[in-house]
């Protein structure tokens, strides 16, 4: 059997090239000049060298040129390693030589950076960008014969290795099959969202992260729609970009979602575009901001759940079921997600509904491993399900909801508190931004709850007034008896706020 992840651009590209697939800026590409542009770059890839197998790593931005290189490592049968462009030289090169990668990809404004890195790796670097510009993998594909069609592939080949974003600690490689991403992006299309084929989508999502990539990228080329794409994320030019270009569906993290909300209240952003629905994800979305977004947008929000390693998308608030503010919905379709004893290292044991434990999922969305880690493939993989790490409580109809990251679980005093109910009560003030839980060590009770805030535009904090005003809405254990007023929380490249970074900049006073 054969089965490609090209196949999500090559199909629509021979039902209707003459739609627009791709708007960036003031170019516009349709379905089939892509794919020619895609197969051209695949015969320029296969002239240096590249065979099916090969690793090849991709550093840009949201541009044509990072979809166009994507599908291109995929077309001459190779396996993409997409990387964040804020990362460092000697982040990259590390990612180099754990990938096995020997070609790097990348656009001009990170060349300095890749070069660096492909020197200490020992990787070619080739540069990406327009065919007018001398030695680029445009220009190369002038010169060179393009591909016929694209290699075939089996189902359990590599395509994508996505280093996860190192919120936890050092990244690690999560192999994605052709077969897991070609039935996230179908199930995405037509299952867990009320898409339709002549969708537009806005693409602010990092294309180099799996949310991006699977639920706005391949996801809208599978449905045969339009992607938008929108490189550094502001609220206002988003909010004109999805109204001058007609889009229909905004895909974001909490962050974006929050900004978003800021805008509308505090500066002139003219009209806002008619979405029909949003899907957030990434992180856990509070209920509050949920509602007031729903209101000023008049549009809905289906909260989703997911890691890279399950492709993304394991459960989310989809037609078939209904939505629940507050949770992320059902397990997608052809997916299991339970919940499991979560002080079971060994093996894994289900528990019954309404009870608290760590989020296991299988089915066709779940990763083949970590790459060249069988140690952490091993722990991660356990009597056929995966591990999330996530603590989540499903309820008797089957609604998933995430309490917490089992990692980010706060002991205090010998109670349990987990951040997330924190935040949510906390995220129902309307002079705080953003709001992050995290514990800090103490002498006493082994950890203190923290609360990190950030200000809403204009508006100042009393840390002790939120500790007043905490202490008569949660429970003696579960109150910040510490609050924090900061400018900007810590971010990583999908957008998340980086806890384990506030964690070591905070000291127990």
């Amino acid at each position: 059997m054969r089965l490609s992840l090209t196949t999500l651009l090559s199909d629509p590209a021979r039902r209707f090239p003459e739609r627009t697939a791709l708007v960036s800026g003031t170019e516009r590409l349709t379905y089939g000049r892509l794919w020619k542009e895609v197969l051209e770059h695949a015969g320029a890839l296969r002239s240096l060298g590249v065979a099916e197998g090969d690793r090849v790593a991709l550093l840009a931005g949201n541009h044509t040129d990072f979809v166009r290189c994507y599908y291109a490592v995929l077309a001459v049968g190779g396996t993409v390693l997409p990387l964040a462009p804020m990362l460092t030289s000697r982040e990259i090169t590390h990612l180099l030589t754990a990938g096995g990668s020997r070609l790097l990809l990348s656009r001009e404004e990170h060349l300095d950076t890749a070069r660096e890195a492909g020197r200490e790796a020992g990787a070619a670097v080739h540069r990406i960008g327009p065919s007018s510009e001398e030695g680029t993998l445009a220009s190369l594909a002038e010169r060179t014969p393009a591909l016929d069609r694209a290699v075939a592939r089996r189902p359990e080949d590599p395509a994508v290795v996505l280093y996860t974003s190192g919120t936890t600690g050092r990244p690690k490689g999560a192999v994605l099959t052709h077969l897991n991403l070609v039935m996230n992006a179908t199930v995405n299309a037509f299952d867990n969202h009320p898409f339709d084929r002549h969708e537009t989508v806005l693409g602010c999502l990092p294309l180099f992260h799996t949310f991006g990539q699977t639920v706005a990228l391949n996801t809208t080329f599978r449905l045969g729609g339009t992607l938008v794409l929108h490189e550094r994320f502001s609220p206002a030019a988003a909010i004109e970009l999805m109204r001058t270009e007609g889009v229909t569906v905004f895909l974001g993290v909490p962050t974006m979602y929050s900004r978003l909300s800021e805008a509308v209240r505090t500066e002139d952003v003219g009209a806002l575009p008619a979405l029909r629905f949003c899907v957030s994800g990434g992180a856990a979305l509070p209920v509050a901001l949920l509602r007031r977004f729903e209101k000023e947008f008049d549009t809905v929000v289906h909260e989703g759940y997911g890691l890279s390693e399950t492709s993304p998308t394991a459960s989310t608030n989809q037609p078939a079921f209904g939505t629940r503010e507050g949770t992320v919905g059902h397990a997608v379709w052809g997916v299991e997600v339970e919940i499991a004893d979560a002080g079971n290292e060994d093996s894994v044991v289900l528990l019954p509904p309404d009870e608290r434990g760590e989020i296991v999922v299988r089915g066709h969305n779940v990763f083949a491993g970590y790459l060249d880690d069988p140690e952490a493939t091993a722990a991660a993989l356990q009597d056929g399900w995966f591990r999330t790490g996530d603590i989540g409580v499903r309820s008797p109809d089957g609604f998933v909801s995430i309490v917490d990251r089992k990692k980010d679980l706060i002991i205090r005093g010998g109670y349990n508190v987990y951040p997330r109910e924190v935040e949510e009560v906390l995220a129902q003030r309307s002079d705080l931004a953003q709001v992050a839980v995290i514990g800090l060590d103490h002498p006493e009770l082994g950890e203190e709850v923290c609360a990190v805030v950030v200000p809403a535009a204009g508006v100042g904090v009393d840390p002790e007034e939120v500790v007043t005003w905490s202490r008569t809405r949660m429970a003696a254990h579960k109150y910040p008896r510490r609050v924090e007023v900061v400018s900007e929380m810590p971010m990583g490249p999908s957008h998340k706020v980086l806890k384990r970074e506030l964690r070591a900049r905070l000291r127990p006073r």
